[in-house]
């Protein structure tokens, strides 16, 4: 591990002051990102996560996934933990904290869009970063594309009934245009890139020092994203600390906990860690694209619940980088 890897947490907390100065000093530069967008989607960090993902695709060998129906625990842990686990307990710490334990410094009706929004983080499970989780956990790539595209399909059927039951509304709309785009950037394109690289590359040993070389890059990458996330959102920091910081409690105790669940489970089930660690960041992490797109249609651009979900955008990379540290810390009590 280079001393740049080692420091990894040092710069991601550079990158976090740096972006919220950023998008205060500097918000004519700050909005010409923010206007790159998509269907919710900021094409900026859309290259990023793309940079950041493309090392791990080429790690994916088509001829193993037949082997990956032979280990299905750590698949079956994924789809309990983020489709019968997740979405319940984000409702129920939502709830607890903004109508009772919060409840003395937030106003009823903001106390509901904030738990709304908490829902909608809860019941959308991670598309893209995951791929960066695995990689630096030395997770399966193969497993890690597979354990992702399952949990996609089930979203396409099971998002919109869920966040629906939980809010109690009767029309969730996915919003189809965000969902296909995710999908295209962050799955489909780096791996048709990463195929034709290990095509290119040939034998196995060069594909080793080929994914070597490119890791910094992916580092880098995911420092950059950082900043401009934070940047993005630097104003809003700024202006509305305390409330930031009390939406982010429940996401963190959210994190932590179901973390807990699903490596705890694989640890019992003897899962390997090379597919435990994913196993269990997957259902950690959330498709926030996919959260922030809902919270605006359904509440309004400026409304608590998309705030709440670009808050969890906010905590969710240097919650992760902890359980990361924690999971390769904790690498040699699980079968190889």
């Amino acid at each position: 591990m280079s001393v740049f890897e080692k420091y990894l947490s040092v710069w991601i907390a550079l990158a976090m002051i740096s972006g919220i100065v950023l998008g205060n000093v500097a918000p004519a530069l700050v909005g010409a990102i923010a206007a790159a967008e998509f269907a919710s989607v900021n094409l900026v960090v859309a290259v990023l996560i793309w940079a950041m993902v493309y090392p791990m695709m080429v790690g994916v060998d088509p001829g193993s996934l037949r082997d990956v129906a032979r280990q299905p625990r750590g698949l079956m842990i994924t789809l309990v933990v983020n489709w019968l686990v997740k979405p319940f307990t984000m409702a129920a710490l939502a709830v607890v904290f903004f109508q009772y334990i919060f409840a003395p410094w937030i106003q009823p009706k903001d106390a509901m869009q904030y738990i709304a929004g908490l829902i909608l983080l809860g019941a959308a499970p991670c598309t893209a970063m995951v791929f960066v989780w695995s990689q630096l956990t030395r997770g399966d790539a193969t497993y890690t594309l597979l354990q992702v595209s399952v949990n996609d399909l089930i979203m396409v059927i099971a998002f919109a009934p869920i966040v629906a039951f939980l809010l109690g509304v009767t029309d969730v709309s996915v919003p189809w245009e965000t969902l296909v785009l995710s999908v295209l950037l962050f799955i489909a394109l780096p791996l048709v890139a990463g195929m034709l690289t290990r095509k290119r590359l040939g034998d196995s040993a060069a594909i080793e020092r080929f994914q070597a070389r490119v890791k910094p890059y992916s580092v880098v990458g995911l420092i950059a994203t950082v900043m401009i996330l934070f940047g993005l959102q630097g104003e809003v920091i700024v202006s509305k600390p305390f409330v930031i910081v009390l939406i982010a409690v429940p996401i963190i105790l959210q994190s932590y906990g179901i973390f807990a669940i699903a490596y705890a489970a694989a640890f019992a089930l003897k899962v390997p860690h090379r597919i435990a660690a994913p196993c269990a960041l997957i259902g950690t992490s959330n498709f926030f694209e996919l959260a922030v797109a809902v919270a605006i249609s359904l509440f309004g651009l400026n409304s608590g619940a998309a705030l709440a979900t670009v808050v969890g955008v906010l905590v969710e990379v240097p919650v992760m980088l902890t359980l990361v540290a924690f999971a390769n810390r904790t690498r040699k009590r699980f079968v190889t």
